[in-house]
């Protein structure tokens, strides 16, 4: 077979005195089934930063409520990324997080009991409704604040505003210090679209324009020598990203992490291959497609990419 160029399988051997993430990343390239697709998704990382590509994170509201959004903070404190996508749900999490902590629950619970002790259960984080209470006093304090100086703003104002309010755990933060814009097209779907209800209800005039962010997001898109894509999870951030890279001819590189199938059509489970046909990634775009729980896979590939000199900063 080593004449049609196919690489072996080889079985997994670990190191008595332990395995660094790039070790592990190592051994998985050879091992097959999701390994290597992980294993292929690092190494298009790594180009994405070498060919010194405008990247875009994309992931959903959940991951932020787990600990993955000390992952995200980082990477905007060292500025790996150059723009973000998200969800409503990541900036009532970021928010919240900012101030108090969630906790860990599970999957197999009675959840009739839980709503009765204003517990809220996101998989197996729970997270209390008195959380929500504090979110409404900083999120109308903030809008007030907002609204004495301009009473028309973006998604991406409004975040980086915020995000001048957080701590240093919170990726907003980061973003906002490092002037990394944060678009959220689908922001009154969340905890902060009812709260901007709430206070519109005394300032009739005060406006969150999604549409404000578009000459913005397609500038850096059509600005941009090359382009990329780390896609976590699927919905409404995953297809602002590669939707936005249409007026570019498509994504250069694309690394997709998801559980969802593509059996049903779904944007969510699409992988990078339907998008080349739409233009949202080139033709000759280079792409990976992990399966699996972002929770488990992203700190891994980030990690294995901090262990190589010259691919962080």
């Amino acid at each position: 077979m080593k004449k049609l160029g196919l690489e072996e399988i080889k079985d997994m051997k670990l190191n008595e005195g332990g395995n660094s993430a790039d070790d592990l990343v190592s051994i998985f390239s050879a091992s097959g089934f999701q390994a290597s697709h992980l294993a292929d998704a690092v190494e298009i990382l790594r180009k994405m930063k070498e060919e010194k590509c405008t990247i875009f994170l994309a992931f959903t509201a959940n991951m932020v409520a787990s600990g993955l959004r000390g992952v995200f903070a980082e990477l905007c404190k060292s500025h790996f990324i150059d723009a973000i996508v998200t969800t409503a749900g990541s900036i009532d999490h970021d928010v919240i997080k900012s101030f108090v902590p969630y906790y860990k629950g599970a999957f197999d619970v009675n959840d009739v009991e839980l709503h009765k002790k204003s517990i809220n259960r996101l998989g197996n984080i729970f997270i209390p409704t008195g959380h929500f209470v504090l979110f409404e006093k900083k999120m109308q304090k903030i809008f007030s604040e907002l609204y004495a100086s301009s009473k028309s703003t973006s998604p991406r104002a409004l975040n980086e505003f915020i995000g001048s309010r957080l701590n240093e755990s919170s990726f907003l933060y980061w973003a906002a210090k490092n002037k990394i814009p944060v678009f959220c097209p689908g922001i009154t779907d969340g905890a902060i679209g009812l709260q901007m209800f709430f206070f519109k209800q005394n300032h009739p005039d005060f406006c969150v324009d999604v549409t404000g962010d578009m000459k913005e997001l397609a500038n850096i898109v059509l600005n941009a020598d090359k382009t990329a894509g780390i896609i976590l999870g699927g919905g409404i951030s995953k297809h602002h990203v590669i939707g936005a890279n249409i007026v570019r001819e498509g994504l250069d590189y694309a690394v997709y992490v998801s559980t969802a199938s593509e059996y049903d059509g779904s944007l969510s489970g699409a992988q990078t291959k339907e998008a080349k046909s739409w233009g949202k990634i080139q033709e000759k775009g280079k792409t990976a497609n992990v399966v699996g729980d972002a929770t488990i896979l992203f700190p891994i590939m980030i990690a294995a990419l901090k262990e190589k000199n010259g691919m962080w900063e």
